[in-house]
């Protein structure tokens, strides 16, 4: 068989991959809508849209986190905000799929939505109370692609607390080991997954915070486990 000769099935093949890939890609802001109702408990948006227990969602995009008057945002949303967390296509799709990828310590009860594809849509039905939707992007191929391992996994590495006391000193260097919050967070006494969550989403550049984000792209995912298991059984 000559070379065109095996080019051509290649192509045909990666032409249909291609094809698959982009119709489960596609996003149906209709069915965002119905998808939006488990939100509608604490937000809305629309022509009438008001602050309730959350923010109303009009302009959502582009918008700074805890940024509206009169709404009741936890101390970690506020935080969030000052560190430059901004909503963009990107953060509010790492957000939804788990609110702790973001914000630890959020008020918001919410575990996330897992399928990619509903988060599309979802955030395909929000693009249209935006005041220019036609400039915003329909999806990132940075991050709506998330690179593994998830933020949303729910199986972690056993730590070893005496290696996590070891690495701890540069932590408690900011962090106070009493559990007080003063000016810096708490994070003595977290569970496990909300510590390895919020270690692996500075670690991808996910949460906008400079210092943390050097501190944690250090860290292999053994020493995150061990940290996580030594701050926990803090008290």
């Amino acid at each position: 068989m000559n070379g065109l000769a095996l080019i051509r099935p290649i192509a045909l093949a990666l032409g249909v991959l291609v094809g698959v890939a982009c119709a489960a890609s596609a996003q149906d802001a209709e069915r965002g809508a119905v998808l939006f109702e488990e939100c509608a408990r604490c937000h809305d948006v629309g022509a009438a849209a008001q602050n309730r227990t959350g923010p109303n969602l009009n302009g959502l995009f582009d918008r700074k986190a805890a940024s509206i008057n009169d709404v009741l945002y936890s101390k970690a949303m506020k935080r969030a905000g000052a560190d430059g967390l901004i909503w963009t296509i990107d953060t509010l799709n790492i957000y939804i799929e788990n609110p702790k990828n973001l914000v630890s310590g959020t008020r918001m009860k919410y575990l996330g939505m897992k399928s990619q594809q509903d988060r599309s849509d979802l955030l395909a039905y929000l693009r249209q109370f935006s005041v220019s939707p036609a400039n915003i992007p329909e999806a990132s191929a940075s991050l709506l692609q998330q690179d593994a391992p998830s933020l949303h996994e729910e199986a972690f590495l056993e730590g070893d607390h005496e290696y996590g006391e070891y690495l701890s000193g540069e932590c408690t260097t900011c962090h106070q080991v009493d559990g007080s919050d003063k000016g810096i967070p708490s994070i003595t006494g977290w569970t496990r997954p909300d510590f390895i969550i919020a270690l692996r989403a500075y670690k991808k550049g996910h949460r906008p915070h400079p210092v943390m984000q050097m501190i944690a792209r250090r860290l292999s995912e053994e020493e995150i486990a061990a940290l996580a298991t030594y701050f926990k059984a803090l008290k």
